[in-house]
């Protein structure tokens, strides 16, 4: 299915860019999400108009991304978990609850989709997580997972 984009999307296309992709990846997410239109001829000619439009509103959340990326970018974050004593933990560390760590200690409001640990934080120690902040502009956090207590 051919489809237009109207933001700029990391490893997909830029904006106006006509892409061939699979039709429920552009129907579910890319159209549901209004990051893209389908590809009839009126809707070439009108993204063709607003192309200006669309560019400067990209612009504006690459500022604010940068902005967000300037204040956490490089910060470790502390989290306490129960884990036994072979240092795993009783679950993981989502990126929901990583979010809410982010919004508790700096007031910096990250969706969790936006946060990508490289590795599954399933015991205790040290671990690098990526956030994207805007198609270009990647931030790198450490959590660091201490024992609360171990349970016997």
């Amino acid at each position: 299915m051919k489809v237009i984009l109207l933001e700029n999307i990391k490893r997909i296309g830029s904006i106006g860019e006509v892409i061939e992709v699979k039709r429920g990846f552009a129907r579910n997410y890319l159209i549901a999400n209004k990051k893209a239109l389908y590809a009839s001829k009126q809707n070439i000619s009108e993204v063709e108009q607003i192309k200006t439009e669309l560019s400067k509103k990209d612009n504006e959340k690459k500022q604010l991304a940068k902005s967000l990326f300037e204040k956490i970018n490089k910060k470790q974050y502390k989290v306490k978990k129960l884990s036994t004593e072979n240092n795993e933990l009783y679950g993981s560390v989502k990126p929901t609850e990583i979010s809410k760590l982010i919004f508790h200690e700096d007031k910096v409001d990250i969706k969790p989709s936006m946060i990508q640990p490289v590795a599954e934080i399933k015991s205790l120690g040290k671990f690098k997580v990526k956030i994207y902040l805007h198609s270009e502009v990647d931030a790198d956090i450490t959590i660091n997972v201490e024992s609360s207590e171990s349970i016997q």
